[in-house]
């Protein structure tokens, strides 16, 4: 059966993005809240016929579910027009059981009683093979993205592209919402020599795109065209809608990733991972709570007098569960974003570092200096080690963002 006679799979957008569905929300569809059609809705609409004939195996997570809630796996498996055969369970795995740095290995799931294998740390030829042993034909990819580079789900998805290319395998990605906003990509982008499961190819720290049109972008950009993979569309998505705007639930991407606002902040203060100070894991605000032992107000202070647009800084003080300062009582700020459309995580996530290292004489860079992962070169480092304000470490990285924004704008399937 051809593309165009599948009715969803339809080959509009550029031809370097694959085939492409169509459906973008018209422009008077402004109005809050505004109810999305995800990828999966868009496919269980047309009654699968993407998927006919199909041996299909699923990437995806506890993020995988319908308007209603359900799992799209529990959905497919009980739905006689799917030839639903395997599971593929990323980080903190398919029913997300596991930490962060973890995942769930191979196991049947006792709901099922489907395979599920376990792509996190796999990939290449050793990913293909697993495609290969689970009998799938057609790879579908569903996980809800938060926006930042060095989130690994993306980079689960450029590894399963690239398998299902190796073993012959269709690839089709069920989009869903940047929660953050598709309307601009920000920050560094990421030099190749610090190419890492954090970020694998050259894109921006805060890519600005659907995990639809990423996977145009990885497949004519970096894969070599060789995925042609397709994307099934939202419905009714705008690039300028935060995730509040859509109509869907939020089930947490991964266990630190609680809510949509713990999203806004991330692609800025997850850099924190990278230093001597806690990022919040270990508390009911993970990354919007930043801070160690021997912090006092004068953090908030100092940040505050910058009048960064769009967030306040409060002196807070907390104790982390676990991860960094396990059940220490200490000192930092708590973020709070009062005007989101202003606000520019990368920039405050820079801002926050800079003060932190003048306010704090504990202030370090972790020894394996995985702030260069993170970030995706030594630059920011350097720079601030050489005691740049944040004015020049946004500004060392313009060049490189100017050159991914007019890549990334052929890719973008949405207005």
């Amino acid at each position: 059966m051809s593309l165009s006679r599948r009715g969803l799979l339809a080959g509009t957008g550029t031809a370097a993005a694959g085939a492409v569905v169509a459906g973008a929300a018209p422009a008077h569809a402004h109005h809050l809240p505004r109810p999305v059609r995800t990828g999966f809705d868009r496919l269980a609409d047309d009654g699968y016929r993407a998927l006919a004939g199909r041996k299909v195996g699923v990437v995806t997570n506890p993020t995988g579910v319908t308007a209603d809630v359900r799992h799209i796996v529990d959905v497919m498996h009980a739905d006689p027009r799917v030839d639903l055969v395997a599971v593929f369970g990323p980080e903190h795995g398919f029913r997300g059981t596991a930490q962060a740095g973890g995942s769930e290995g191979r196991y049947d799931d006792p709901a099922t009683g489907l395979p599920v294998y376990d792509t996190y740390g796999v990939s290449g030829q050793a990913l293909a093979a697993v495609f290969t042993a689970s009998g799938v034909d057609t790879v579908v990819f569903d996980i809800q993205d938060v926006g930042a580079r060095f989130y690994t789900y993306i980079w689960t998805l450029y590894d399963c592209m690239q398998a299902a290319a190796l073993a012959g395998k269709r690839f089709v990605v069920l989009d869903r919402p940047n929660p953050v906003t598709g309307r601009a990509a920000s920050g560094p982008v990421l030099d190749k020599a610090f190419a890492t499961f954090v970020g694998r190819e050259p894109i921006a720290q805060a890519h600005g795109m659907t995990v639809g049109e990423l996977a145009g972008l990885f497949d004519a950009e970096f894969l070599g065209g060789r995925v042609r993979v397709e994307t099934v569309r939202m419905a009714g998505w705008r690039r300028d809608g935060f995730f509040d705007s859509t109509g869907l639930p939020w089930v947490p991407p991964s266990p630190n990733m609680p809510t949509p606002d713990t999203a806004l902040v991330y692609a800025g203060t997850c850099m924190f991972e990278g230093t001597s100070l806690s990022e919040g894991r270990g508390t009911t605000r993970p990354f919007e709570l930043l801070g160690a032992e021997g912090i006092d107000g004068r953090w908030a202070a100092a940040v505050n007098a910058l009048e960064l647009p769009g967030v306040r800084f409060r002196e807070a003080y907390f104790t982390p569960t676990f991860s960094k300062f396990q059940g220490k009582t200490i000192g930092g700020v708590q973020l709070h974003v009062h005007d989101r459309e202003a606000y520019d995580p990368v920039r405050t996530g820079v801002a926050l570092l800079v003060t932190a290292k003048k306010v704090w004489s504990g202030f370090a860079w972790r020894p394996d200096h995985w702030i260069d992962k993170l970030t995706g070169s030594a630059a920011v480092r350097t720079l601030i080690d050489a005691g740049a304000g944040t004015d020049e470490v946004v500004g060392a990285w313009q060049t490189g963002l100017t050159a991914f924004r007019a890549t990334r704008a052929q890719y973008l399937l949405y207005r």
